[in-house]
Formats: C-alpha cells, sequence, structure tokens
C-alpha cells in the first residue's frame, strides 16, 4: 500500500471536519456569507490542505511545517467557531459534530508534531 496523505488518519478526520463545517455554516445568516462563513470555511479547508502539502514534501522538516500550519488554522477556526457561537449564528446544538471533530484534529497534530520535533532533533544532532 502506498504510504501517502490519504491514509493519515489526521488528514481523514479533517477532511470530515471540513463537510462537519460545511454543514454548520449553511445554518448561518446570509449575511455572513462574505464574513465569518466564509472565513471559518477557508481555515477548515486550510487544515487537510497543509497535512496533504507537508506529507508531499516527502522531508521531516517540511511536513512538521505543514502540521504547525495545520494546526494555527485549527486555532484560527476554533476562535472563529467561539466567535459565531457568542453571535448565535445557528442553534448551540449544531455546533457539537464540528466541535468534537476540530478537538480530535487538533490533538492529533499535537501527537504528530510532538513526534515530528523529536525526529527532527535526533537527526539534527547527527
Amino acid at each position: 500500500m502506498e504510504n501517502t496523505y490519504k491514509n493519515l488518519i489526521v488528514w481523514q478526520r479533517a477532511v470530515e471536519l471540513v463537510i462537519a463545517i460545511y454543514e454548520l455554516t449553511f445554518h448561518f445568516p446570509n449575511s455572513e456569507q462574505y464574513g465569518l462563513t466564509s472565513q471559518i470555511r477557508r481555515a477548515a479547508v486550510s487544515m487537510p490542505s497543509n497535512i496533504a502539502e507537508g506529507k508531499t514534501r516527502r522531508t521531516g522538516k517540511d511536513f512538521r511545517h505543514f502540521l504547525t500550519m495545520a494546526f494555527a488554522s485549527g486555532a484560527e477556526l476554533e476562535t472563529q467557531l467561539i466567535i459565531a457561537k457568542r453571535l448565535g449564528f445557528a442553534k448551540p446544538e449544531l455546533y457539537l459534530k464540528a466541535d468534537t471533530l476540530l478537538n480530535e484534529v487538533m490533538k492529533m497534530l499535537n501527537v504528530l508534531l510532538q513526534k515530528t520535533s523529536g525526529v527532527l532533533a535526533a537527526s539534527s544532532s547527527i
């Protein structure tokens, strides 16, 4: 089996997160189409996109760099979801799936970042 980004569980969950975000933001007011809806969707799409790009770069340093960017996009997304909730853009229960997936992806990214940090530290001391 080929070792590709599509085999990474974190990428698969991040794609699921994007779908959940699109389903959630469908309920946002039309007036937010070019505002928070657009920003939330871009931040969500950025996560699996950066994971894929980093994995395809084929170096540990590049992979870690793009994982860091995916993690930062996750923090951006989390912030935007908090704002959308506080503004009451959708019913609170509609956020549950997106929040759960975002939390899961962020934990996975954090573990991957810790693991790649160790690999990079070991290789740089050689």
